[in-house]
């Protein structure tokens, strides 16, 4: 099984490219960008040494899926999916902030929560609350993103003050966090999950905000089964979750949190091939699709640089 781990593309009008920790993002003409969901897969802000197969295809058509399910809400960068790992859309200008919304306390929250913690981001939370409950209404937490380290929690009345982003721009991103997240539970529910938690990222092109990045992938989001959510609530027990958490669980489990003088363990072909079964089944979970693997003949790089190629030729001759 092969997995794209690097890419190194030179396509027509290309200006520069950022490689990310999963993605490969490439500026043409300061117009479009073509983004290349590799299959490098990170957890605890490290990459990994080896890449998972179809993870790249199975993150870029979750978020195309539902980037084209959410266009009436607000309007995004997406403008074709010439080839199963790539998207290509409009260049915006981003937003310095991620809007991280949840409907239930768990994670990083319900740790803070825990500790004592009863506001977060600006948003005051009700005592006597247990691990996995529901709030009464799904909050916006905001962080700032760091192109280094961690990103930061923030309030919306600090990124205002700051100057991060305008009032007006900020109220139009919270107002579309809350539709689309809405959209996203509702379309979750219909395939037995509950989506728990996600974030959005939004830019500018003009006057006009867009979302933009992934949408309501497991890499951005947090799934519960709803099959048993109850039962577990009052039990205390742990919830069933799609999310890549079992990755980070599995590194846990091997003495690896990236901390000073952690050694990562080593990732067999085995192990990388039961992950991308798990990627593969998150992806019919939470689509309702079934998978079809992008043929594995020839070179990955080599069809994509084809297709994306192809793609922007019909774009220059329009």
């Amino acid at each position: 099984m092969k997995a794209l781990t690097r890419t190194d593309f030179h396509f027509k009008g290309q200006k520069s490219v950022y490689h990310g920790k999963v993605r490969d993002v490439y500026n043409i003409n300061d117009d479009i960008i073509v983004m290349i969901a590799t299959d490098r897969i990170s957890a605890f802000d490290v990459v990994l040494p080896k890449g998972i197969p179809f993870k790249g295809q199975v993150l870029n058509q979750i978020a195309a899926k539902f980037l084209d399910q959410t266009k009436d809400i607000c309007p995004n960068w997406k403008l074709a999916t010439p080839d199963p790992m790539v998207t290509v859309g409009l260049r915006c200008e981003g937003f310095r902030v991620e809007m991280i919304i949840r409907s239930i306390l768990t994670g990083s929250a319900w740790r803070e929560y825990k500790n004592g913690c009863r506001e977060l981001c600006g948003v005051k939370l009700p005592d006597g609350m247990k691990e996995n409950e529901r709030f009464p209404e799904p909050i916006i937490t905001p962080t700032t993103k760091a192109d280094e380290g961690h990103d930061m929690n923030i309030s919306k009345e600090e990124i205002i003050a700051q100057g991060i982003v305008s009032k007006e721009d900020y109220e139009k991103m919270e107002n579309y966090t809350r539709k689309i997240f809405t959209r996203g539970q509702e379309i979750a529910a219909k395939h037995g999950l509950i989506l728990v938690d996600t974030k959005y990222e939004f830019g500018k092109r003009g006057d006009t905000v867009y979302l933009i990045d992934e949408v309501h992938t497991p890499d951005s989001s947090r799934y519960f089964y709803a099959d048993g959510y109850e039962e577990k609530l009052a039990k205390g027990e742990p919830q069933r979750q799609l999310s890549k958490e079992f990755v980070r669980q599995w590194l846990i489990e091997h003495h690896f949190m990236n901390q000073p003088g952690e050694k990562m363990p080593e990732i067999t072909d085995d192990y990388a091939e039961s992950v991308s079964e798990r990627y593969i089944e998150l992806f019919e979970h939470i689509t309702g699709d079934t998978f079809d693997k992008a043929t594995e003949n020839g070179d990955i790089a080599m069809r994509i640089e084809k297709n994306v190629s192809n793609y922007l030729d019909t774009l220059n001759n329009k």
